[in-house]
């Protein structure tokens, strides 16, 4: 008997679990249907900026480090996919063996980003940072000369989308008796990638290492205090967070099928971290809100032209002037009125409440 309460707590939790995954596996139609393809494409983007707000959200939420060259790591995991899945090099290796390279260079660089900056903090943190990421996108800007491995502002072209064995995202495929265009597909692929980010991304909250990142991030000298090596732990947190940037990046290569330097600039950094700071800092339910928010609605500002034409029978200010100046306004009220974040983690929505008295 004192098991059935426990059982009828359990029941409407897996309801909404299962009513989730329903609505999360029929998705993409219901955009195709209503808004159409397009919107899908964007679902897609919005999933990969999941991925990289969940892996800044360990460097910046979790143990408190503000970068600002995250992107960089986006850019190396992209370029490896290029370099090794194009004509520019002759090369043509899989998708699943490509992958893990630039997760594994990403990390590798968030390490060497992260040793020469362990004793700076804050805005010194910050301004390091951007200067690294602005490095690397002018590398690979210039490194056409005088060996040509990044086609420099031209960028790399043709470049190989995902494949697993004989089956291709690219193209469309019958599945049960119905059409899976290549957005549709991609769109499933990103969505299992997102679901492993953020099973890992709950594993390192809840364990030790989380809670040391946690004790770095409100005082440093306290955590180390008690033992916690902050050195290996800050490096690890630069890893991490690396290489979910470097998994995006291959994503991205093989969606776009086409990558510039001027896909990695400093905007693209600045967005990731507003996508964790609007959404929630520390919090995964809050970065993901924060991720999908922030990608859908610049787009649906677009039709800004179409509003004003509807309503004044022309367009007065310029739409891609009022989309920028109405997603301005709308961070900065978030901000004032909600400073902890639109979903913010208990423990720091308290924090704000306690700070205000």
């Amino acid at each position: 008997m004192s098991n059935e309460p426990r059982l009828k707590k359990r029941q409407p939790r897996w309801l909404a679990f299962g009513l989730l995954a329903l609505g999360l596996a029929l998705l993409p139609f219901l955009v195709d249907a209503g808004l159409g393809r397009s919107w899908v494409r964007l679902l897609d983007l919005a999933l990969l900026y999941v991925i990289l707000a969940l892996g800044l959200n360990i460097v910046v939420g979790y143990a408190g480090l503000l970068d600002l060259g995250y992107v960089a790591f986006y850019a190396l995991g992209a370029y490896v996919y290029a370099w090794l899945a194009s004509p520019h090099f002759g090369l043509h290796l899989p998708f699943w063996a490509i992958l893990p390279m630039g997760a594994a260079l990403a990390g590798l660089f968030g390490v060497l980003l992260g040793t020469p900056t362990l004793r700076l903090r804050g805005d010194y943190l910050a301004i390091v940072t951007l200067g690294f990421g602005e490095i690397i996108r002018i590398f690979m800007n210039n490194l056409n000369a005088p060996v040509n491995i990044t086609n420099g502002p031209q960028g790399i072209n043709l470049i190989d989308p995902v494949r697993l064995g004989g089956f291709s995202l690219s193209q469309p495929h019958q599945l049960f008796g119905y059409t899976f265009t290549g957005v549709h597909l991609t769109y499933y692929l990103f969505l299992l990638l997102v679901l492993a980010a953020i099973f890992i991304s709950m594993r390192l909250e809840n364990s030790r290492i989380g809670r040391a990142w946690v004790a770095i991030r409100e005082d440093e000298i306290a955590a180390a205090a008690t033992g916690i090596n902050t050195r290996n732990l800050k490096l690890l947190a630069f890893a991490m967070g690396a290489t979910f940037g470097g998994v995006a990046g291959g994503l991205f290569a093989s969606f776009q099928g086409f990558i510039s330097p001027e896909s990695f600039n400093l905007m693209e950094s600045i967005m990731i971290l507003c996508m964790i700071v609007l959404g929630g800092m520390g919090h995964i339910p809050g970065v993901i809100f924060g991720a999908v928010l922030l990608t859908l609605l610049p787009e649906a500002l677009r039709y800004t032209g179409d509003w004003q034409r509807n309503l004044f029978g022309q367009i007065y200010i310029d739409p891609a002037d009022l989309r920028m100046l109405l997603f301005g306004v709308a961070l900065v009220a978030v901000m004032l009125y909600r400073p902890a974040g639109l979903f913010p983690s208990a423990c720091r929505r308290q924090e704000f409440a306690d700070a205000k008295g």
